[in-house]
This record gives structure tokens, sequence and C-alpha cells, in this order.
């Protein structure tokens, strides 16, 4: 498995662990305050979603800067 493709699985499998997260958020608040840990839980796959997503979103036009490839 090739670098990109480990951070391509990865920002979606994080993304189904942030929305996993958000959902139990809502329902955390819809029965009372919630604990803090509840509150901030989506707030670490937030962050791996941005840098994997800030990774997948530069990697095209590092490609093409990187010169011709194979096929072009």
């Amino acid at each position: 498995m090739t670098g990109n493709t480990f951070v391509r699985q990865t920002h979606r499998w994080v993304s189904v662990v942030f929305t996993l997260a958000v959902a139990a958020n809502f329902i955390a608040m819809t029965r009372g305050k919630p604990p803090a840990w509840v509150t901030y839980s989506p707030l670490p796959p937030l962050a791996m979603l941005l840098f994997t997503g800030l990774y997948l979103f530069v990697l095209p036009y590092a490609r093409r800067r990187s010169g011709p490839q194979e096929g072009e």
C-alpha cells in the first residue's frame, strides 16, 4: 500500500469516526447537558481530517509541478 493510498483510506475512516462522534454529541445533547469529553470528542478526528484533507488537496498540484507523469 503506497503512502497516498494509506492517507486516502485514513481520511475515509476518520470521516466515519467524526460522523459518529457528531451524532453521539447530538444524541447526548437531547438527554441534557453532556459531559465535556462527549462535547469535545469530534475535535481530534476533525483535526486529522484537516491534515489529511489538505494533503489530498495539494497532491495533484504537487504531482503537476514534479513534471510529466507516465502516460501523459
